[in-house]
């Protein structure tokens, strides 16, 4: 692996392992030992990967898996944002490296990444203060280059399947660059309305009827809108409201499982 020399030139580290339990575990373990980035923890293989709400995400040879340690990125209440960030960037990156499969790019909320609403890449973002006072955030992002998983009930596909030939290194070299461009344009936060603004171009499910999980509760209705956090604005069956901060979306059609990385 191969940081961009753009990321070379703003500082940005890598440390490339052969094998991790999880490079989000991994970042967060230098994160607690005082490392504040930004660093990214890439991996050829996990051995305990995980998803949202502790799924076990099976990490096949050939993907890409990487994670990137932030310090005090932006005040805890806007961090969530960097799912927001993070999944236009990987969207830039596919699209920059294969031009075949970019007119069928699109974004589910809050931060997976399709290819004819099929799952090509997943993101978590997690975080912890450290040193009694700093948030380290890591966003960990995984993407099917090679390979994805069949044996599960939403679609799947990988870059191979859509004859995108992009190997991982190639993948995460342009992720470096793309990353800080966003990072950037956020602004700590403060750009959030553009970032909001070219998420939503490329987000499918708006003002489609969809399920959404939060841990046992589940909710039907229409996805109205994102409002100005990012937060999901679910138009319900009765014509009330609920804004829904993080959860799992699912089409109506779709059995559902939560989104792994």
């Amino acid at each position: 692996m191969q940081l961009d020399p753009v990321a070379l030139v703003a500082g940005v580290r890598l440390i490339a392992c052969d094998e991790v339990a999880s490079t989000n575990t991994q970042a967060l373990d230098f994160a607690r030992r005082g490392e504040r980035g930004p660093l990214w923890v890439t991996a050829r293989r996990q051995t305990a990967g995980r998803g949202r709400g502790g799924t076990v995400f099976v990490s096949a040879p050939g993907n890409l898996f990487a994670s990137l340690l932030l310090t005090d990125p932006a005040p805890p209440a806007q961090a969530a944002q960097l799912s927001f960030v993070s999944a236009l960037a990987v969207y830039d990156a596919i699209a920059g490296l294969a031009p075949s499969v970019a007119p069928l790019l699109s974004l589910k909320w809050p931060n997976d990444v399709l290819i004819s609403r099929a799952k090509v890449a997943g993101i978590l973002i997690e975080s912890e203060i450290v040193a009694g006072r700093s948030l380290a955030a890591i966003i960990g992002i995984g993407v099917n280059c090679a390979s994805h998983p069949r044996d599960i009930p939403y679609p799947a596909t990988s870059l191979a399947a859509c004859r995108a030939f992009v190997t991982p290194e190639q993948l995460f070299q342009a992720l470096s660059a793309s990353m800080l461009r966003r990072l950037a344009q956020w602004n700590r936060g403060a750009d959030f309305a553009s970032v909001r603004a070219q998420w939503l171009a490329r987000a499918v499910g708006v003002g489609e009827s969809i399920r959404v999980r939060l841990g046992a509760r589940e909710l039907t209705g229409r996805f109205e809108a994102l409002d100005a956090s990012g937060e999901l604005v679910l138009r319900l069956p009765d014509g009330g409201t609920e804004l829904i901060a993080a959860g799992e979306v699912f089409g109506m059609a779709e059995a559902g499982q939560p989104a792994e990385r």
